[in-house]
């Protein structure tokens, strides 16, 4: 029994305008992103989506997002801290022309390839470990059903790359993953996820308002000519 899972990232933040890896640092949305959050629950509503249950990170930007949906469909939001975006330690807040001034031992591994855990924290490896372990707990909870989970850049990124590996894909063949924008994956069990849909923005496209569609980076884009 397949259930569908609709991964939204989180509306934009100062700090994602501003180039700064945000990791667990609990920034708030700002104008921009609130906008982008009402105009996706507005979407929802529209398109007559039904979400059995809606799972959010506890870090603000992620459950104010998460909020603006519920709060249009009419259901609860619950909180899931293992949905958080990976953990940058040291690095975050810092842009990375600033992380790689300051640490140029560990940036330069990072260029080379190597998933090195990101300020002394956590790996991509262990992110997509900690997040795929999450949605399969919550597969389990709801088999057969249709469910929301607001998260990160990266937490989406570690979960397209986990179901692309049952098809001989990997992270790389996916695009950046903008704000609010929707993800859905089919899982059918823990051996069997299918990607249905990447990156849909299409509510802040409809608004015809470039800075709308605004797609700053996430804490695991790769850094401008990274080629692992």
């Amino acid at each position: 029994m397949s259930t569908t899972v609709y991964l939204i990232r989180h509306g934009e933040t100062d700090w994602n305008l501003e180039g700064r890896w945000q990791g667990h640092a609990d920034i708030p949305l700002n104008d921009l992103g609130r906008t982008q959050a009402r105009l996706l629950g507005q979407r929802l509503v529209a398109e007559q989506l039904h979400f059995d249950a809606i799972y959010s990170s506890d870090l603000a930007r992620a459950y104010q997002t998460a909020w603006e949906v519920g709060a249009a469909l009419q259901v609860p939001v619950q909180l899931l801290p293992p949905l958080r975006e990976i953990d940058l330690g040291t690095w975050s807040g810092l842009t990375y022309l600033e992380i790689k001034a300051q640490y140029p031992v560990e940036t330069a591994l990072l260029e080379a390839g190597q998933d090195i855990p990101r300020g002394g924290a956590e790996s991509l490896a262990m992110l997509q470990r900690r997040v795929v372990e999450a949605v399969d707990a919550i597969i389990a909870l709801h088999p057969g059903e249709t469910l929301c989970l607001v998260t990160h850049g990266g937490c989406v990124r570690s979960l397209l790359a986990h179901a692309a590996s049952f098809h001989g894909d990997t992270w790389q063949a996916f695009p950046h993953i903008g704000n609010t924008s929707i993800t859905v994956l089919r899982c059918a069990d823990k051996a069997d996820w299918s990607v249905l849909e990447v990156n849909d923005m299409r509510h802040l496209d409809d608004q015809q308002k470039p800075d709308l569609v605004t797609a700053p980076p996430d804490d695991a884009e790769p850094p401008q000519g990274w080629n692992p």
